[in-house]
């Protein structure tokens, strides 16, 4: 009988060692490296899916072309994230911290589903089928469509799948499975590769939509290999602080959609509920006449999203200024504040700052300068942004402001919601067309928008 061998991968791309090392070749990562327990049997190839079949090459002429059928979920803002909807063989990875709403989201896509009578199995290795009917229970009613097992064991989960050809699975989580053919214990690097390699070919030879849930890192990142992200079709992130009511869907990698796309969801007791019109909700609460309070507008994917940044500037009490950020980049409000400093005549070097995007919102688009400038401005100089104002633009070292991209829709948003005035880049007057019912004010210098409203007091 052979016995086991000890071995070492990197947590970041599963790159494989006979001994540790603290840089890994692969990805150049640090101290990334584990041990692992490896038995023979690691080395058993895998037994392919049913439905896979011989292979050989296709003529690249011969294929057709025709976009992949997709799937309604029943949820708008989910099918928003994913492109359009759920495509047949695809391999979606969701991530997201612990109660973040992770299983609720996804039961409560296959309530829908099932409502259809699309046969749906409900595979969880952290859950019994009690718990998983309490928490259904608070959803509503689920159809006869929709099957639950309780199950760790990839092999059997393969067979069951193989036999009952469910048009969408979901594996309740990816770090809970285990491929008898990797060797090593559940969660760990290897055994997580193995079996997403094992969903990959299942989902792929039979056509079935599969969900993975993933736990996160302290840092954020799926855990287990890096890999992993690489092998699946679309990877979403499921943000939010816990104890808040707001959730936000984000994809960062999808095969078959934008990877810019958000989804904005409410959590209650019934479960989730979509916001449509996240601008509407980020804005509501907004305090009236407030200096240091500018709304402007950032795009993510296709829809534009109006958010309220807020500036608190105050004299400090010791020999180095504070600066706090929360929900944007740190270095670029210390950036955007030496602008002001050396362009627009504000002496903010003996000043507190903090800066804050209402509603928990995490934005870095360079779009939403002009608003952090003029939110500094306005509580620096003690003046008040008029709530019927709507700000957007890049700002340069030089002071300058610079065009973004879709300026039309951030217009339209802002009338939507019933703003009268933008103030955007002068570089997009040419290229505009006046909008009826909004007035469009037009700067070059963040010098200009600042004496703008200070002229109006």
């Amino acid at each position: 009988m052979k016995s086991k061998k000890i071995v070492y991968f990197c947590k970041e791309c599963g790159y494989e060692s006979a001994k540790w090392m603290g840089q890994c070749p692969g990805c150049r990562s640090w101290n990334t490296f584990v041990e692992e327990t490896v038995s023979p049997a690691g080395n058993t190839p895998l037994k392919k899916a049913a439905g896979t079949g011989k292979v050989s090459p296709v003529l690249l002429k011969d294929i057709d072309a025709r976009e992949e059928g997709r799937l309604s979920s029943g949820m708008e803002e989910l099918d928003r994230v994913l492109g359009g909807g759920i495509v047949s063989g695809s391999l979606v990875l969701v991530g997201g911290d612990p109660g973040i709403g992770k299983s609720t989201l996804l039961l409560q896509a296959c309530r829908n589903l099932a409502g259809e009578n699309i046969s749906v199995l409900y595979i969880s290795g952290e859950e019994s089928l009690q718990q998983i009917k309490m928490r259904a229970d608070r959803l509503g009613e689920f159809s006869d469509s929709m099957e639950l097992l309780c199950e760790t064991d990839l092999g059997t989960i393969r067979e069951i799948i193989e036999k009952k050809r469910p048009k969408v699975v979901v594996i309740d989580s990816i770090q809970t499975m285990y491929a008898e053919e990797a060797g090593s214990a559940p969660g760990s690097v290897s055994q997580v590769r193995e079996s997403t390699n094992v969903l990959m070919q299942i989902a792929k030879g039979l056509g079935i939509m599969i969900f993975i849930v993933g736990h996160v890192t302290k840092e954020g990142n799926v855990a287990g290999p890096k890999v992993l992200e690489h092998m699946v079709d679309t990877v979403l992130y499921f943000e939010g602080e816990r104890f808040a009511s707001y959730r936000l869907l984000r994809a960062v990698k999808n095969r078959f959609g934008s990877t810019n796309e958000i989804g904005v969801f409410e959590m209650g007791e019934g479960g989730l509920k979509e916001v449509p019109n996240p601008s509407e909700y980020l804005l509501s609460g907004r305090p009236e006449n407030a200096s240091g309070s500018v709304v402007t507008c950032s795009i993510n994917g296709t829809r534009p999203i109006l958010v309220e940044i807020q500036a608190l500037v105050c004299q400090t009490n010791f020999g180095i200024p504070r600066r706090t950020a929360v929900g944007t980049d740190f270095n670029r409000v210390n950036m955007l504040m030496a602008v002001l400093e050396r362009k627009a005549g504000l002496h903010l070097g003996t000043s507190d700052a903090y800066i804050n995007i209402a509603g928990g919102m995490k934005m870095t688009e360079p779009s939403i300068d002009l608003g952090i400038c003029l939110a500094i401005a306005s509580s620096f100089r003690d003046f008040v942004i008029p709530d019927s104002v709507m700000v957007f633009g890049e700002v340069g070292l030089s002071g300058e402001v610079r065009a973004v991209s879709m300026a039309d829709q951030r217009v339209q948003e802002a009338k939507k919601l019933g703003f009268e005035t933008v103030i955007l880049p002068r570089v997009r007057k040419a290229s505009r067309k006046t909008t009826e019912g909004i007035e469009l004010v037009y700067v070059s210098q963040v010098r200009e928008a600042i004496e703008f409203f200070r002229k109006k007091i």
